[in-house]
């Protein structure tokens, strides 16, 4: 009989699943979510941790053996989209028009169980791509145990300015099915905002800018006001905002209306930067999707024949780092493969950033980011036994983390070598 352990929102007991009351992990080392520990031990008891540190007692408690492993909290991909499939596959338009909703389902439930063997086991979802509350159910799901996967966080279908979102280009009488839901000014806002909530949003998402410009450039979408709305009414039933925003006047709106997360940021400036530093709004900056797009494109991913649009990005990694911008880890999987979610914190150490820096924002930082710090994100007694092993240590190279091999979810094995 599989169990449901309340944390914040729950935590998933995954199906045929190896189940002891008591585990004892040995590992080489631990990154506890700050700092690797070496001759550490972990104790594991009906699904939390109990203990961390050395010489730890083993009294009644199995023994797993991971020599030659980096024990670490579960990973956490702050931006996905687990109703999307990679668009060289498939283009996005074709994925909102001609998949049906039960493909759509089939497709996603095939990506969160890759999602958790690759050691993911929190995501948070940011929007459903022309599939409604198609993510609401499959986290109802994974919470009843009906499917695996990971720790689900999800946005529904996000708010767009009317006119802004696709799919475009057919005729203006032609009914099109967009890929979120418009709604403009103050009666519309709020309705929006409450219906979502109502809908089962964890977290309010909002396009506030688009590539809708005079030439196809991203312009703001909302004006502050509605912003201002949009964070006033989310947050008043405990929901916080997450904005799209790739335009420097839109940051700066978003920023204004007090999101949380500023996602892509691509023309942030220094200054932009600098502020969201101060007010401790955090960027992620979905590298693996830039580099996966420009890679349908043509780019071989050789340095010397980088796009421009790569150029660009390695500067605003810059830019945020020499802010001391928090960022997040996430990768906005869905447009490359689902499982392959380390791939963004590859990218992160080779746009700039620290490998412990890096597993940092990919666990305890995530954490505290998505409002989950007090169960998930850190090894320390009392938290969730959410914990993966990979071979090596993930702070000298992060690509280490392709490969993990012992997967735990809230004391549950899914996975071990």
């Amino acid at each position: 009989m599989r169990q449901l352990l309340c944390g914040i929102l729950g935590v998933i007991a995954v199906a045929g699943a190896a189940r002891a009351e008591s585990y004892l992990l040995a590992p080489d080392r631990v990154f506890d979510g700050d700092e690797i520990q070496t001759g550490w031990q972990v104790r594991v008891d009906d699904g939390r941790i109990t203990a961390a540190g050395p010489d730890i007692a083993a009294d009644g408690a199995v023994l797993i053996e991971l020599s030659g492993m980096t024990l670490l909290p579960g990973l956490i991909d702050a931006h996905s989209h687990v109703l999307l499939h990679p668009y060289d596959e498939t283009p996005w338009n074709d994925q909102v028009l001609k998949e049906s909703g039960a493909e759509r389902v089939a497709r996603a439930t095939n990506h969160l169980r890759a999602t958790l063997m690759a050691g993911f086991t929190t995501l948070r979802d940011l929007g459903s791509e022309g599939a409604a509350y198609a993510d609401v159910g499959l986290k109802q799901a994974l919470e009843k145990g009906v499917i695996d996967g990971p720790r689900l966080l999800v946005a529904g279908p996000a708010i767009v300015a009317t006119g802004s979102y696709g799919p475009k280009g057919y005729h203006n009488r032609a009914p099109v099915l967009l890929g979120a839901v418009e709604a403009d000014g103050y009666d519309n806002l709020i309705a929006e905002v409450r219906r979502q909530i109502g809908g089962g949003a964890d977290w309010v998402k909002v396009y506030a800018d688009y590539r809708w410009g005079p030439n196809g450039e991203a312009r703001p979408t909302f004006s502050v006001d509605e912003l201002k709305l949009i964070v006033e009414t989310a947050r008043s039933s405990g929901r916080p905002v997450v904005a799209h925003a790739g335009s420097d006047a839109a940051m700066r709106r978003a920023i204004e209306a007090g999101v949380e997360t500023i996602e892509h940021g691509d023309e942030g400036s220094p200054e932009t930067y600098r502020l969201m530093a101060r007010r401790g709004i955090a960027i992620c900056p979905t590298l693996g999707a830039v580099e996966a797009i420009s890679r349908y494109r043509g780019w071989d991913g050789a340095a010397d024949t980088a796009p421009a649009r790569i150029a660009a990005k390695h500067e605003q990694m810059a830019r945020a780092l020499r802010a001391k911008t928090p960022i997040c880890a996430g990768s906005d999987v869905g447009v490359f493969d689902h499982g392959d979610n380390a791939w963004e914190l590859e990218l992160m150490v080779q746009y700039g950033m620290a490998p412990l820096d890096v597993l940092h924002a990919a666990t305890a930082g995530n954490a505290k980011l998505l409002h989950l710090d007090q169960d998930i994100g850190r090894v320390a007694p009392g938290m969730v036994a959410d914990l993966v092993a990979a071979p090596g240590d993930p702070s000298a190279d992060l690509s280490t983390l392709r490969h993990v091999a012992f997967v735990m979810q809230a004391g549950e094995i899914i996975s071990q070598p």
